[in-house]
């Protein structure tokens, strides 16, 4: 054998000779090592980063991969696709060429069927602030806020049905049982909050979008970072002590139970299920203060009801104003993240939601006052209060909307070839569009972008590295974005 590891029979292993030889190359490789990674000149290490998480303390703050610049998100969806094309992605060119055929559109079938002529947009689109972004009469208050928006008007989807469509949004996967992104965010950073959720989802007062609590289901997640869902009007059940109870006997069961599941914790040391039952129990006891406190309107001046449309005659603007000022109330608390949704699907195609396949117009006219003046409110007082510095606000669908009229409707057919998704607060840029669709906002054609990509800047922006925030599942290290997603670098300030 010529190896000098390796002994003939009668000889020691290394010889001192082979082991000077063999310990200074070892040297001189770690000292190549240092040098290079000093240098930033070594492969990044795209090892999967589980949290460490305490079972009794599953909220507990935990640092990021890297400096953040936001703490907490708010994400608003729109539930049923809102147009694009009549909002926030102005086309002159489907003004000028209104009610002709699509240019390369012969035989085009889409969700519902075949395609009609281009219809222009139904309100009239106008320069917005300082900015001079084109944004619609549709939405006038969220227009007032155009200087603190970051557009990505290039976003795609892969699919064009509402349920898998609404999974991709907010799990990043058109199939059932994947955590919700709010999930991703709490089980790698918890929260700054201890007697509320870590994440809260505000459904509609109408009720809930398609997919139901699967928008903020924890999936495999351990079951502690699903989302609670509660809103304004309706408190999270079975809280409230009951009258017979005094507060004085409410309080005294509490820390003698306290005490007996310590000590039952004690003499079974490891049993993580156990210290996170313990853990659920106790956040439940301290929300029976804190969830009624939050869900009021205690302490807000006249002036800030009024600019949240809270006394409004439409009962449902009203109900919408309460949960969007209740978002507000959570994240000042600490929430790290909140989902506020807008629009049902109770209540039947486009009766409730944003799906304006017949009578779009009409019902458009009917939903845009409910989310415009609430989600406006909400926007710019997290600015006024200064919780914008630190908090990142997201504004999404499921996908577009075709430039065309479904052939013999009056409402526009679903589009996930290219859409408009918007962004305003900490980390991104402010006033700002990124990418594009073609000239009759049908697909994107400029800077394309995917779900996977807006998850990943989202993800970016609380100090998180999508590729390496992982959770071990079934054999596979499973990740928001899958095996996709890069950080849309143009929209970060």
């Amino acid at each position: 054998m010529n190896d000098p590891l390796l002994s003939h029979a009668g000889r020691h292993l290394l010889s001192r000779r082979d082991f000077m030889r063999w310990g200074g190359t070892g040297l001189g490789g770690i000292a190549l090592a240092a040098l290079l990674g000093e240098q930033r000149l070594l492969a990044e290490d795209h090892s999967p980063i589980r949290p460490i998480i305490d079972p009794s303390q599953p909220y507990a703050p935990r640092p990021p991969h890297f400096p953040a610049k936001a703490k907490r998100v708010v994400m608003l969806f729109c539930s049923g696709a809102m147009s694009h094309v009549d909002t926030f992605d102005y086309k002159p060119e489907l003004v000028k060429r209104h009610d002709t055929p699509m240019p390369g559109s012969d035989g085009l079938v889409t969700f519902q069927g075949q395609q009609g002529n281009l219809v222009k947009p139904l309100w009239e689109f106008k320069p917005r602030g300082q900015s001079g972004k084109m944004i619609s009469d549709l939405v006038p208050h969220l227009a007032e806020m155009a200087d603190e928006m970051c557009f990505i008007h290039s976003m795609t989807a892969k699919s064009n049905t509402h349920g898998p469509a609404e999974n991709q949004m907010s799990t990043g996967f058109t199939l059932d049982g994947f955590p919700g992104i709010g999930s991703w965010a709490t089980y790698a950073l918890g929260s700054e909050c201890r007697d509320l959720p870590a994440f809260v989802a505000i459904p509609d007062p109408r009720g809930v979008p398609q997919i139901g609590s699967r928008h903020w289901s924890s999936g495999f997640l351990p079951a502690v970072f699903q989302g609670t869902a509660f809103n304004a009007d309706k408190p999270i059940p079975n809280l409230e002590r009951p009258a017979e109870i005094s507060a004085g006997d409410d309080r005294a069961t509490r820390e003698f139970l306290k005490v007996l599941n310590d000590r039952h914790l004690a003499q079974n040391p490891g049993d993580s299920n156990l210290a996170a039952r313990i853990s659920a129990y106790e956040l439940a006891a301290k929300m029976q203060l804190a969830a009624a406190e939050v869900s009021g309107t205690a302490g807000e001046s006249a002036t800030t009801l009024e600019a949240y449309g809270i006394h409004d005659a439409n009962a449902t603007k009203a109900g919408f104003g309460k949960n969007c000022l209740l978002a507000r109330r959570l994240l000042e608390r600490g929430v790290r993240f909140v989902q506020l949704f807008n629009g049902s699907y109770a209540m039947g195609e486009g009766v409730g939601n944003w799906d304006g396949h017949k009578k779009i117009q009409d019902q458009y006219a009917i939903h845009a006052p409910i989310l415009d003046q609430p989600a406006a409110a909400l926007l710019r007082d997290l600015k006024e209060r200064g919780l914008l510095a630190d908090t990142l606000f997201v504004f999404v669908t499921e996908f577009g909307r075709m430039p065309t009229f479904q052939k013999g409707a009056n409402g526009r057919d679903h589009n996930p070839k290219g859409f408009t998704v918007w962004m305003a607060g900490a980390g991104v840029k402010h006033g700002f569009s990124h990418g594009a669709t073609d000239d009759f906002g049908y697909q994107a054609v400029e800077q394309v972008a995917t779900i996977y990509d807006l998850h990943a800047t989202i993800l970016r922006i609380l100090g998180l590295d999508h590729e390496r925030l992982t959770f071990y599942n079934n054999g596979i290290e499973r990740r928001l974005t899958d095996v996709h997603g890069k950080v849309i670098e143009q929209v970060l300030a």
